[in-house]
């Protein structure tokens, strides 16, 4: 069962505007950070080595990104009840500006600030604004509880920034 908005909007902190946030099925994500891949990145099945990144810096309150991968953090602070998972989607004016956004599964016991992959297909490029409205989170209720809670790597993440 899909979780409706207001009620999604508990499990969430840092909220811009909620009358623009919320929406039926989910919340709005704002992007806070943008960060460039510097270096390749190795995944085994017990180790990783992660991409180093670099933070770009907005000029004039945007981020002319050119196509090609990015990284962004989220400015809200997502607490998944144990009880549901969330799932994160591309608002579609992203689709339609040419630029598209990845995020994973949100396990039920997570909780943090999130990041994803923005990837710009525009050939000419894509301006996005500081807090820009780039994803939806919908929760979904869980037939039943699970066996164990996330508590993973990420766990508490990018909370101090």
């Amino acid at each position: 069962m899909v979780i409706p908005g207001h009620t999604a909007a508990l499990n969430i902190s840092g909220l811009r505007d909620e009358d623009v946030q919320i929406q039926p099925a989910g919340i709005d994500l704002t992007v806070q950070k943008v960060f460039t891949f510097l270096s390749g990145s190795r995944i085994g099945f017990r180790t990783k080595e992660i991409s180093l990144v670099e933070e770009v810096e907005p000029e004039e309150g945007a981020w002319s990104l050119k196509p090609g991968a990015y990284k962004i953090r989220f400015n809200e602070v997502v607490k998944v009840p144990e009880d549901q998972v969330a799932l994160c989607f591309p608002r579609s004016s992203l689709l339609r500006s040419g630029v598209e956004l990845k995020c994973t599964v949100w396990d039920p016991g997570y909780f943090g600030r999130g990041e994803g992959l923005l990837t710009v297909y525009n050939p000419y490029g894509a301006v996005i604004e500081v807090s820009a409205r780039v994803a939806q989170l919908v929760f979904f209720r869980l037939y039943e509880r699970p066996v164990k809670v996330y508590e993973g790597t990420y766990l508490g993440e990018n909370i101090d920034s």
